[in-house]
């Protein structure tokens, strides 16, 4: 419920906009603890100001209410910034999605926010948030990585809420959906999808830790985790066509350097083109079930010829997922057989 202070306040945007930039305000919304019922006596309001230019701007402040000790945050939004939301870069969209919209001065934006809306409701059940969650992984893993290069505690804590934030985000994209309440709600949210516990148990570990070594320690577990859920979850095709050309490609890039780093006692030149191997097997593998091959594993730097062993055992092992595929390795005996048979087909 809207109570007579935050009608004011609506109000005084309005009336601003009239006087300073009266064509510049297209709507108004309102989110959060006012509209999810999560407010308490010092809840302030979440305001979809949504503005049509930058004299728009002007509309924007911030100020305390001393007779409520209340701050508020009157924050506007142009078109970019909605259409950035509706992207799904990140989970928390429900400013986007769920603002009750209380003043509408221009139909047509108001039109363009439901298209919006529209449009996230597709991404969400698409294939395509799989790529964003990835995406958002990425982005906790670099987070991690900061974490692992400093030594002062507050700065890997600072580390540490951007692997929080963007697992979080992760999670819910990947699961087709956002954050529809306030922060202190976020473990309820998370318990409404299938996610293991131990993921919510090592956040909160992590905001209360103490030391460096035992806060790093919780981030990789958290980043493994979702990594596991993320595998564990998603559907992968079967081996088709679609793979056609991959095996050739894996031999005319790697595997002659592979042996001819043997011959020269390379072994920089070994580990890079058997990590390529691995990474394209790898690739492949998040979504087609070719089964695991784990070629790093197996890499020897003290004996570069078992390196070659290893790639052409996972080559035999890769032609046949070709062949469940339906797909043949293209042999020619020489160059005028392969040109032959290029310009035949």
């Amino acid at each position: 419920m809207v109570d007579i202070v935050n009608q004011k306040i609506i109000q005084a945007v309005i009336d601003k906009a009239n006087k300073v930039c009266p064509d510049s305000l297209a709507l108004i919304g309102i989110y959060g603890s006012v509209i999810t019922d999560d407010a308490y006596e010092k809840s302030d309001l979440d305001l979809l100001i949504l503005i049509e230019d930058d004299a728009g701007w002007k509309l924007g402040t911030g100020f305390i209410l001393d007779d409520r000790k209340i701050g508020y945050d009157i924050y506007c939004t142009n078109r970019c910034s909605l259409k950035y939301d509706a992207e799904c870069h990140h989970a928390h969209l429900s400013k986007l999605m769920d603002s009750r919209i209380v003043y509408v001065k221009n139909k047509d934006a108001y039109d363009e926010l439901c298209a919006l809306k529209a449009q996230v409701k597709q991404f969400l059940v698409s294939e395509d948030r799989f790529q964003r969650a990835d995406e958002l992984l990425g982005k906790a893993k670099v987070c991690y990585a900061n974490a692992c290069l400093y030594d002062e505690l507050g700065q890997v804590r600072v580390e540490a809420y951007g692997v929080i934030s963007y697992l979080l985000d992760t999670i819910m994209l990947y699961h087709g959906t956002y954050f529809k309440r306030g922060l202190k709600r976020t473990f309820e949210e998370l318990e409404t999808l299938q996610i293991d516990g131990v993921f919510a148990q090592a956040i909160r570990k992590a905001v209360v830790s103490k030391e460096v070594s035992e806060l790093r320690d919780l981030l990789k577990q958290l980043i493994l985790y979702v990594e596991s859920h993320m595998r564990k979850e998603k559907n992968k095709a079967e081996p088709s066509e679609a793979l056609s050309g991959t095996y050739e490609e894996m031999y005319s890039n790697w595997r002659n350097k592979v042996e001819e780093a043997s011959k020269n006692a390379d072994a920089f030149a070994s580990f890079m083109n058997m990590c390529s191997l691995h990474l394209m097997l790898s690739e492949i593998s998040e979504g087609v079930a070719i089964g695991t091959f784990p070629v790093m594993d197996e890499y020897n730097p003290d004996s570069l010829a078992d390196n070659l062993k290893t790639f052409d055992t996972y080559l035999q092992k890769y032609e046949q997922v070709y062949m469940r595929a339906g797909i043949r390795v293209k042999h020619f005996a020489d160059v005028d057989e392969f040109v032959a048979n290029y310009l035949s087909q």
